[in-house]
């Protein structure tokens, strides 16, 4: 039996290729000829006066890769319509002519009786166009021929097709839909919301009180929730409900009862009177997908159709309503009724049914997997709320936000805020914005304190209770404070240099065994150390970190580089919390370049010592560094000068680093007399790289081989006079001794 096909209206036969005036139908006739696999049956124009604006090419193609008698119903041998816009930005379309060609997936929309277009490419029009030809694009159609034949276009990890075609018309459902609709003390009406320049417009379902009146623009939905179908096949969207109930019948779900029904119990039993606000009916339809016939459901789509028609008149139109009375009733168990069929012929328009972000599809759309850890932030200034703004778009982390200050008007320059936030604390405002963007999806908890408040109880609950601890507050005396407590969670320091070029963060091991107090230390001695650290902290006003607080009005940072930082940040953050080792790291960025170092400052264990009123702190660093120095002086003593600062807000003194002997020092077997060249330049040298925090704070030698630490009477003098020079200046003296097996720390100090 020889097949049917369709007959393209408004077209004239050519009697041959010269005719043809649109040179890519031309490019394409040639290639055509050239295909062993495609024969021209027959070719068409279509001419707006004398002006041909599109031509087919009919042709006839064979694939030798459709299997026989295949389920996707492809006959080797199909005619086609290949038909070419005289515009050359369009793409050709494939129509083909069978009139029982199978409707199958990746289809473009069309109209019931009508050739079905072949949707051939995945990208946009301009991706394929950049590299379109016509030899390409009949390797192309034999392609898809042969993957649809075989089932394999649509790949099995690909999602499920949902019922219907994209449209113009939009319905933004809420996040927390299901929850919602269980929740007996709401009903949802239909805000729209700004047309848009294509034509269409979005609305959105929102929930309000149940005995909230219903506003002029707005509409109450209907909602259907249908029994699971099968996907596959993408349906062309009806133009009426009739064709909608045609549509549904196919897979298996009848309309007319499951509308009647919905209709019905708007009325209640006591019936409903006429209202001026019920115009149309927009009716929104939840579909389970399955991807096979009694396999599990696996999504759920949804679809919605407006009708230029109340929803009581439409129950007048389905038989589910009766008027009567100025008051519409409903029509079950009405007898004799006449089966409606008006409804058939209501006009609908399709919507596009979209939903509001959760946490999970934010993450989904961002790449994360983790859901991230419960947290809290300290410090929502300009670095701190640009990172927040990225997580909570991302949907990374349950946050608690601590900050103690208030938006001013030159924090909008390098703030997440606006200007209407001026005068608002800091942490609601974060917490706010974060509220604009997921709608209640993610909650930020503000606390308006002082984070070293810990005698607070909100602060200290916020900091134990929680499994990290992000400080961004550009203070010291934060990370420091919240180092002694052995109950906080584990801390995460960062910070951006005053210049505003680099970005560093400390984060603390899992188990608190290297506080951010040593991390920052160790931090201090790469710095004195290594050849990156000579310009790192350039261009600060004051102490550093506080000195370099992106809130002071005085410092000079364009926006740019602070959220160039807060990105990379916001997403090494993640990747080290996920291990437990500590971390010191540095981004040196070249403003003028762009470029981006990366420094890796390795972390090491912390010792402490209790010298009297103050605790003494040092790390295996600084000792391996010494046993270095007191061994390349063997066989002599040798010794130096301490780097480090004290902290009389913790009663710490810390130490950094050792310098080495001065070239004039006088040392051998016996003793050792530290010279002075270069020296007062080293230490000058040392507070300018660390902002003016690290100095002098003692001195350190050692004792020849097999000698412990132990301080001899010399020693003891020498603290002496180390005690007097330091009473100057209201602070004790360090001795520390490197003996053979043993190191040891004396502390001296004028009462």
């Amino acid at each position: 039996m020889a097949d049917d096909y369709h007959e393209l209206a408004n077209v004239v036969e050519l009697a041959d290729a010269a005719e043809l005036t649109i040179s890519r139908t031309r490019l394409l006739h040639d290639a055509v000829a050239r295909q062993r696999d495609f024969t021209i049956v027959q070719l068409l124009q279509h001419s707006e006066g004398d002006t041909p604006k599109l031509e087919c090419l009919i042709v006839d193609v064979e694939c030798d890769g459709v299997p026989p008698k295949n389920g996707a119903g492809i006959h080797y041998r199909e005619r086609l319509a290949l038909c070419v816009p005289d515009d050359p930005k369009r793409l050709v379309d494939v129509l083909a002519l069978r009139k029982d060609f199978p409707v199958l997936m990746h289809q473009n929309q069309g109209i019931a009786g009508v050739p079905a277009s072949l949707c051939l490419y995945f990208e946009s029009v301009t991706s394929v166009m950049r590299t379109w030809t016509p030899q390409s694009f009949l390797r192309r159609i034999q392609w898809w021929l042969e993957k649809s034949a075989r089932g394999e276009l649509h790949p099995a990890d690909q999602p499920v097709e949902h019922l219907f075609f994209a449209t113009p018309y939009e319905l933004v459902l809420p996040w927390d839909l299901a929850a919602l609709r269980n929740n007996a003390e709401v009903r949802f009406i239909l805000a729209r919301g700004p047309d848009h320049p294509n034509g269409g417009f979005t609305s959105f379902l929102e929930a309000v009180p149940r005995d909230a009146p219903l506003q002029a623009d707005a509409a109450a939905p209907i909602e259907l929730t249908l029994p699971p179908i099968v996907h596959g096949f993408i349906e062309r969207d009806p133009a009426t409900l009739g064709q909608l109930a045609d549509i549904l019948a196919r897979r298996g779900v009848e309309l007319l009862p499951i509308l009647s029904t919905a209709l019905q119990a708007r009325v209640g039993a006591t019936g409903a009177a006429a209202s001026a606000e019920d115009k149309c009916t927009v009716i929104l339809l939840h579909i389970s997908i399955r991807r096979t016939d009694g396999a599990e459901v696996v999504g759920v789509t949804h679809r919605a159709f407006l009708t230029p028609m109340g929803g009581l008149e439409l129950g007048v139109a389905t038989g589910a309503l009766f008027f009567h009375n100025k008051q519409y009733f409903s029509a079950a168990g009405v007898l004799g009724a006449e089966p409606a069929t008006a409804w058939q012929e209501q006009p609908v328009f399709p919507m596009d049914v979209l939903s509001r972000n959760d946490a999970q599809a934010a993450r989904r759309q961002s790449g994360i997997d983790e859901e991230g850890p419960n947290a809290v932030l300290v410090g929502a200034g300009s670095l701190g709320s640009a990172m927040l703004n990225l997580w909570g778009r991302a949907g990374w982390g349950r946050w608690t936000v601590i900050d103690k200050d208030h938006v001013k008007p030159h924090n909008l320059s390098r703030h997440v805020a606006y200007a209407q936030h001026v005068g608002d604390p800091k942490s609601d405002v974060v917490a706010g914005l974060n509220a604009a963007v997921m709608n209640g999806a993610t909650v930020i908890t503000p606390l308006n304190a002082d984070a070293t408040d810990f005698e607070q109880s909100s602060v200290k609950g916020a900091l134990t209770s929680t499994q990290l601890v992000i400080d961004a507050s550009t203070t010291l005396e934060y990370p420091r404070a919240a180092s002694a407590v052995d109950a906080f969670a584990r801390h995460i320091s960062v910070f951006i240099t005053p210049s505003g070029d680099a970005g560093v963060l400390l984060a603390e091991d899992a188990q608190r065994s290297l506080r951010l107090r040593t991390l920052e230390a160790q931090y201090y001695r790469a710095l004195i150390q290594q050849e990156w650290g000579r310009a790192h902290l350039a261009g600060n006003v004051g102490l550093f970190w506080s000195g370099a607080s992106c809130r002071d009005i005085s410092m000079v940072i364009p926006y740019s580089r602070i959220m160039g930082h807060a990105s990379t940040l916001a997403e090494q953050i993640p990747a080290t919390a996920a291990h437990e080792g500590a971390v010191i790291c540095v981004w040196q960025r070249d403003p003028v370049r762009g470029s981006v170092d990366v420094h890796d400052v390795p972390a090491v264990a912390e010792r402490r010592m209790s010298l009297d009123d103050f605790d003494l702190f040092f790390d295996a660093g600084i000792e391996q560094q010494l046993r270095e120095l007191r061994t390349q002086g063997f066989p002599n003593e040798t010794g130096g000068v301490l780097l480090g600062y004290y902290d009389f807000n913790i009663g710490a003194v810390v130490v950094v680093a050792g310098l080495p002997a001065p070239p004039d020092s006088k040392s051998n077997r016996d003793s050792f007399e530290r010279g002075i060249a270069g020296l007062t330049e080293a230490v000058a040298e040392a507070s300018r790289r660390t902002a003016g925090v690290v100095g002098y704070i003692g001195e350190w030698h050692s004792h020849p081989p097999g000698h412990s630490s132990l301080p001899s009477r010399d020693d003891l003098l020498q603290l002496v006079h180390l005690a007097l020079g330091m009473a100057d200046d209201g602070l004790p003296a360090v001795q520390l001794i490197v003996g053979e097996n043993d190191l040891q720390v004396v502390q001296g100090m004028m009462k």
